[in-house]
């Protein structure tokens, strides 16, 4: 399955700068709002709340269908095992297939092409960036009701995708076997060799798309242009460091991948698995990234696909992605209006003074660039 800020806790405010290309335009879909009731509505077609009437309305049509299919949702990623299970309490009446949780970004949306018109098929996605880009045909446009909350820098501009939650990309590592990292290139030392994986593959996957943008950031390079990245993992690979192992809490408790490149949230929580499992964020430039929602445009169970949308982005659920770790996309207006819990959010890791996050371009450019070059820089 990428995020920004610059201040202590997120900072969604600076978000906005940072990343204001972000907010591109629509491709090929509308938003214009049919006005339906609750007995009219098509769920298929609904751009928001206000086409099924109200939420209570909306909750009606999707516990008539009965079903919601998720994907690449893994329950130990940001918290997401809590969210599932209190949209299950909250709708028992809603049975939620979990469908796949490992697989990447790129798979979801294959899963979706090779479902499409069954009832197997993913009703919504967690996505990078880049893919989220890559497919905005696949979604269909929809506005939460506190779509105002969500910094215009994290969503685009017809809802086709939203940014949802986000992080840091980090090192973790086994402080039992290995010495604390402080820069980017301690880990070509020969402390670590046979040792740095990453959470996938770059070419489909956003955190290691995330890994690949720090090493470039770090390593005198630009988000113009992803090549000092790439050449960092190269001389990863060639000092025999790098391991071609995609790294799991499983990997990670087994100590088959002692370090590993992920987002803070996620190397965090892989400590319950080995409590002596530490992370660093790197001085100097942070990476940060944010993860987007979106629907899929022939989901077999739109009304729970925008209920899904609906409680993911409503203060109970954006609090439990915290308590995962993440910084949740309307967290500085929660703060504003007093709905953060304020322990959890006090309890982020410090974050770098100056952070990166790739524009829409940006993106582009470098899921290119790693297409043609990734894989025989690392071979």
């Amino acid at each position: 399955m990428t995020t920004l800020r610059m201040s202590r806790r997120l900072g969604v405010g600076i978000a906005l700068a940072t990343a204001a290309a972000l907010t591109l335009t629509a491709c090929g879909a509308t938003n214009d709002d049919t006005g339906g009731d609750a007995g009219t509505a098509d769920a298929a077609s609904a751009t928001s709340l206000a086409d099924f009437g109200t939420l209570e309305d909306l909750e009606k049509a999707a516990i008539a269908e009965g079903q919601l299919n998720v994907i690449a949702l893994p329950r130990d990623w940001a918290n997401y095992g809590a969210i599932l299970d209190a949209f299950s309490e909250k709708y028992p009446e809603i049975e939620i297939v979990e469908q796949s949780p490992d697989v990447s970004s790129a798979e979801e949306i294959q899963a979706a092409e090779n479902n499409k018109g069954l009832d197997t098929a993913p009703d919504v996605f967690d996505l990078g960036l880049t893919v989220a880009l890559q497919n905005t045909d696949q979604f269909a446009p929809y506005k939460v009701a506190t779509w105002d909350d969500i910094p215009d820098a994290l969503k685009e501009p017809s809802g086709l995708f939203v940014g949802d939650y986000g992080g840091y990309m980090s090192v973790g590592y086994d402080s039992s076997k290995l010495p604390a990292p402080t820069t980017l290139e301690d880990l070509l030392g020969s402390d670590y060799k046979a040792s740095v994986a990453l959470n996938g593959d770059p070419t489909q996957a956003g955190a290691a798309f995330g890994a690949v943008g720090l090493a470039t950031v770090l390593n005198g390079g630009d988000l113009d242009d992803y090549q000092a990245g790439i050449d960092f993992f190269a001389e990863l690979n060639a000092a025999g460091n790098f391991i071609k192992v995609d790294a799991t809490p499983a990997t990670v408790a087994s100590g088959e991948t002692p370090v590993v490149f992920d987002w803070d949230y996620l190397n965090a929580a892989n400590a319950q698995g080995n409590p002596d499992w530490k992370v660093v964020v790197f001085e100097g430039t942070g990476y940060a990234a944010y993860y987007n929602q979106a629907i899929n445009i022939d989901a077999p169970h739109p009304a729970a696909a925008r209920l899904w949308q609906e409680f993911l982005y409503s203060d109970e659920a954006q609090n439990m992605w915290l308590a995962g770790g993440a910084r949740p996309a309307r967290m500085e207006a929660m703060i504003e209006a007093g709905t953060i819990d304020k322990a959890l959010a006090d309890a982020l890791p410090a974050a770098p003074a100056d952070s990166v996050v790739p524009t829409e371009t940006q993106s582009s450019d470098a899921g290119t660039l790693l297409g043609e070059k990734w894989a025989s820089a690392v071979q």
